[in-house]
């Protein structure tokens, strides 16, 4: 969890804010109304999964820095509109959850929040709420003479969310058509209620955001104030988020590894470092130019996105993750595999050739026979002149011995050994 003390008021948030490049849009009040006093101020989060992944970063990140200045943070998963699904950005629509999945869901992504927003803070603590508890409540009636009386359809139409998607083949149902309406409604709830006064987000939301802010000048002739983070993408354009293999990257250790999360960041390209050091840590402005001199004078170092891991892994998974992690990554440079687990070798070994062999339990295997199956070395003469070299390794241990034979007490909780030619080449073996 997010510690930081008590906090007087910081005024220049916006600001902050802003140099880090996460202003995309904002209603004209906004800037004002963050210098003037603590503002209530919500975010949604979908959920259609037991986990956030990274690009959840971006509004939990903005959460946490309001909250730090002072504002309160609320959470709105949306148990409700989930049930519905948003079209933003969607070129179909989404599959009907259960109640029982999303409160399943929900479950799943209160911890994660918990890991950035200070929920226990005495002057502004972090809040989740679930949409469910007043839309299921809420009568067809209700809904169509207070709320939809309210949306004139071709203000509705001139939405972005909804033009993209009338022109598909897929078509676009009511039920969708819907979710702008109740989002809104949910701004007006969580205003008559909590005092909430500003709604933020993603960009892809500025049309159902600036939707909530048109009803309560309507039905409460308040003024209440929206902003929209930029949507991320990589500097050669593809979606951010995303692992080589178009698998999203988890918030939870049992989806995405610590480990596969460290290295994601650790593989950030120089011309994204900067930016995801703006967006996604607690650095100031000083040390984050201070990495931005090194990545351009020195990028074989690679000390930004060093510290770009480091610091996000450590504020989802803890310090220990970090240790972890980082000497998991040095295995693939001879490092030793003294403490890591077989989930751990799966992980580090994901993306290198690999073999399964059947070992009976009291049974051996010729070492030099294993290099010449992993296709390593091609032929026991190559292998043996190899291993005069010193070039063979098993578990990141030199082989000196020809007549070497393995078992599973070799192996890496009985189930995997590692080989490896020279430094850079690796062979894993599956024990079954």
């Amino acid at each position: 969890m997010l510690q930081f003390q008590e906090n007087a008021f910081v005024s220049n948030v916006f600001d902050e804010l802003t140099w880090r490049g996460l202003v995309y849009d904002k209603t004209e009040g906004t800037a004002a109304a963050l210098a003037n006093g603590n503002v209530r101020v919500y975010n949604g989060f979908d959920p259609t999964a037991d986990s956030l992944h990274v690009g959840h970063l971006v509004p939990m990140m903005g959460l946490a820095r309001l909250q730090r200045a002072g504002h309160t943070p609320i959470a709105l998963v949306g148990g409700g509109t989930g049930m519905i699904g948003d079209p933003s950005g969607r070129s179909a629509e989404r599959n009907l959850l259960t109640t029982e999945q999303i409160e399943a869901n929900i479950a799943g992504i209160r911890p994660q929040l918990a890991r950035v927003l200070d929920f226990d803070v005495a002057s502004n603590p972090a809040q989740i709420v679930n949409n469910y508890d007043w839309l299921s409540q809420l009568s067809m009636i209700d809904y169509l003479r207070d709320v939809g009386k309210h949306f004139n359809i071709g203000y509705m139409m001139s939405k972005e969310s909804v033009k993209n998607r009338l022109g598909r083949e897929s078509g676009f149902s009511y039920t969708e058509f819907s979710y702008m309406i109740l989002q809104s409604y949910d701004f007006m709830w969580l205003h008559d209620n909590m005092g909430v006064t500003m709604q933020v987000g993603g960009s892809d939301q500025w049309g159902n955001i600036t939707a909530g802010t048109t009803l309560l000048r309507k039905v409460r002739q308040t003024p209440v104030n929206a902003l929209v983070y930029p949507l991320l993408t990589r500097a050669d354009g593809s979606k951010f988020g995303k692992t080589a293999d178009g698998q999203s990257v988890w918030l939870d250790p049992e989806r995405t590894s610590p480990y596969r999360f460290y290295q994601y960041w650790y593989n950030a390209a120089d011309a994204d470092v900067i930016k995801y050091l703006q967006f996604f840590t607690w650095l100031d402005q000083n040390e984050i130019a201070a990495l931005a001199q090194l990545t351009q004078d020195e990028p074989h170092r690679r000390a930004a996105q060093t510290k770009l891991a480091q610091e996000i892994t450590r504020m989802l998974h803890g310090e220990t993750a970090v240790a972890r992690a980082e000497s998991a990554a040095k295995v693939l440079f001879g490092g030793s595999l003294d403490g890591l687990s077989a989930a751990d070798i799966a992980d580090i070994f994901a993306d290198v050739p690999s073999s399964e062999v059947a070992v009976g339990d009291g049974d051996g295997v010729s070492v030099i026979d294993l290099f010449v199956q992993s296709g390593l070395v091609s032929s026991k003469g190559d292998a043996r002149r190899s291993l005069k070299d010193g070039a063979l390794n098993v578990n990141n241990q030199r082989v000196t011995d020809a007549a070497l034979t393995l078992t599973r007490t070799d192996a890496v909780d009985g189930r995997f050994i590692v080989l490896r030619k020279g430094k850079k080449r690796y062979h894993l073996i599956k024990l079954n």
